[in-house]
């Protein structure tokens, strides 16, 4: 057994965890269909959205961590339920006309309001893969429409006509008692108008793969279940794909455990050991609230990359999956300065700690060595103090900070650099408000630019923390904390901020000193 493989199987980081449980799955042999089966989910009734991005890069991080500890092949499936019918049409496309006529019908049979595929879910299936190719994954992409009318689903269709009492019986006491009696796992599509029917079925024939039901114009039809003729409500579909599939990992949301149950019921039911997998918590906005993509609460993930690199939000997924988590504007800096700091450890660490850094995990081991000289927040501050428009105007006082380092040898600083701008002018700039600073924290700031003209414009950030904190103690602060935060609000106009020896550092002392100037001015007193 190989070193690297021997660290893995001890790994504690939770994508080995999970790894470890498809190892217990397999034991000593590995599956008859000769590889290791992941699957992820998407409805394309709507566009990708963070959440889609949150799963397949987690369960993309458990694959990569399992194959670390075995040779078994694995593929992973991104599955999309273009079969399913159109319930509403949704308030965020062009033309809405061309799909109210289509109501109930499969997606892939619903007309593409953007006029560029043979249909809406042609459409919303090739958004997902671009969506996906954007950040590199290794899938397989799978259509719910071409699995049912290729006849990929037929055994398993027939399977479940065959065990149709045994599945009902699962699902019946999930039902309200209204909808449980006319409850069926089979939705047969109209031969009349196309829809997908959520009708009573009143007879079935196992024998002969039919099913029959009243069709929306009254008549009564017998038509088989197989060849795209007819496809199962959600949840028995969910069982049945796993069995069809032989599917081995796929997780969730933890709204959706109680279906994982029955899908994993009907799963058993059908022939097959449900895959492993867990759920992950949910996403909440500001207040705590559960992040919808109908209210529109969170925050997209074309928002977050306008802010911030994709290696952020991976490392925002990575950490604790199964804590409900805040998604909003706020957590962005700090997972950026999160994600530079793993980044930054890794090179140094063993290589039994580098398995149990995020950073391991966001590039399967492959860490770059990305040279950011300055934190993400501090470049925010540094935004806010020169009131920076471009990156331009941020450079010049980075080139001075690290001459070594220019847009050129530093490509990931410079997409930092972008960024902190953005973030600035949209998020920080709206809010920044200076206030006087009182007598006392008057008489420190003179103190400090005093200090300040004694040390050399070339000195060191922690030369400069030590003055900083002299000061502080000096003037009688009876917390530091209270000098810092009086630092923040009179010179940033902001209630929090960077180290201000780094801060200042960066942003040169002769600068910094103007700042004091304008801030004692604003209490009507002047620089002694």
């Amino acid at each position: 057994m190989s070193a690297e493989r021997e660290l893995a199987l001890a790994a504690k980081a939770w994508p080995f965890e999970e790894a470890r449980k498809l190892l217990g799955r397999l034991g000593d042999r590995p599956p008859q269909k000769g590889h290791v089966l992941f699957e992820t989910g998407y409805g394309p009734s709507g566009l990708p959205h963070i959440g889609t991005f949150g799963e397949v890069a987690r369960t993309t991080m458990v694959r990569r961590a399992f194959e670390r500890m075995s040779d078994v092949p694995t593929r992973l499936i991104c599955f999309s339920d273009d079969m399913d019918g159109l319930r509403k049409v949704p308030g965020n496309v062009p033309n809405p006309e061309l799909l109210q006529p289509h109501l109930g019908k499969p997606l892939t049979q619903v007309p593409d309001p953007f006029g560029t595929h043979e249909s809406f879910g042609h459409h919303n299936n090739a958004r997902l893969r671009a969506f996906l190719d954007q950040f590199g994954f290794d899938y397989e992409f799978l259509s719910s429409s071409d699995c049912y009318r290729s006849g990929r689903f037929d055994a398993a269709l027939r399977r479940v006509l065959e065990t149709y009492d045994e599945i009902m019986q699962v699902m019946l006491p999930s039902l309200r008692e209204e909808r449980a009696k006319t409850y069926s796992p089979f939705l047969p599509i109209s031969p009349h108008s196309g829809r997908v029917l959520q009708v009573p079925i009143l007879h079935t024939d196992a024998a002969a793969g039919t099913i029959v039901f009243d069709d929306e114009d009254g008549t009564r039809v017998e038509q088989p279940v197989t060849g795209g003729l007819c496809k199962l409500q959600w949840k028995p579909d969910w069982g049945m794909r796993w069995y069809a599939l032989g599917v081995d990992y796929e997780m969730s949301g933890k709204d959706l455990i109680s279906s994982v149950d029955l899908g994993g019921k009907i799963c058993r039911i059908l022939g097959h050991r449900p895959p492993e997998g867990f759920n992950y918590e949910l996403f909440l906005d500001e207040q705590g609230q559960k992040i919808s993509k109908t209210l529109g609460n969170g925050i997209t993930i074309e928002e977050w990359l306008s802010y911030a690199p994709p290696e952020s939000l991976a490392l925002y997924m990575f950490q604790k999956p199964r804590a409900a988590k805040k998604l909003y504007f706020d957590v962005i800096p700090r997972a950026v300065d999160d994600y530079l700091t793993f980044v930054g450890k890794f090179a140094a660490e063993e290589p039994a700690k580098r398995l149990e850094n995020p950073a391991w995990h966001i590039h399967d081991g492959a860490v770059p060595g990305h040279r950011a000289d300055v934190s993400f927040s501090l470049l925010l501050n540094l935004a806010g103090a020169a009131n920076a428009e471009s990156k331009d105007v941020m450079w010049g006082f980075i080139s001075r900070y690290a001459p070594e380092a220019t847009p050129a040898t530093a490509p990931f600083l410079d997409h930092l650099v972008g960024y902190a701008v953005r973030y600035y002018q949209d998020f920080v700039r709206p809010t920044k408000h200076y206030r006087a600073p009182t007598a006392a924290e008057a008489d420190a700031l003179r103190s400090l630019a005093a200090r300040l003209d004694d040390l050399p414009v070339t000195a060191a950030a922690e030369d400069i923390q030590t003055e900083v904190y002299a000061i502080g103690k000096q003037h009688g602060f009876a917390e530091l904390r209270q000098w810092f935060q009086a630092l923040y609000e009179t010179l940033l106009g902001q209630t929090t901020g960077p180290r201000m020896g780094s801060f200042i550092a960066l942003y040169g002392i002769p600068e910094t000193k103007a700042l004091i100037t304008e801030a004692l001015g604003r209490g009507g007193a002047t620089a002694a």
